[in-house]
C-alpha cells in the first residue's frame, strides 16, 4: 500500500481567493480548512463555481487547477 502521509505526497497547485498556493497536506475541502487553520463553522467554501455543503466537504476532492474561494460567515446587526 503507498504512502499517503502529507510528507509523501506532492504538492497541489491551487487558486485560493485569486492567489495560487501551493498546498501539500490537503487532498479534500476539508484537508484545506484544516491546513489553513480556519473554523469551519466560520467559512462557506466553493470550488469551481460549487458550493458543496460542509457534510460533503470531506468527499470532496482537489485537483492541480482547482479554484477555491473562501468566505468567512461573519454575525451581525
Amino acid at each position: 500500500m503507498p504512502d499517503t502521509s502529507p510528507s509523501h505526497l506532492s504538492p497541489l497547485t491551487l487558486h485560493v481567493n485569486g492567489d495560487v498556493k501551493e498546498l501539500v497536506a490537503s487532498r479534500t475541502l476539508a484537508d484545506l480548512v484544516a491546513e489553513l487553520d480556519l473554523a469551519p463553522a466560520t467559512v462557506l467554501l466553493e470550488i469551481n463555481g460549487e458550493a458543496p455543503p460542509r457534510s460533503a466537504w470531506p468527499n470532496t476532492p482537489l485537483t492541480t487547477g482547482d479554484r477555491v474561494e473562501i468566505l468567512r460567515v461573519a454575525a451581525g446587526g
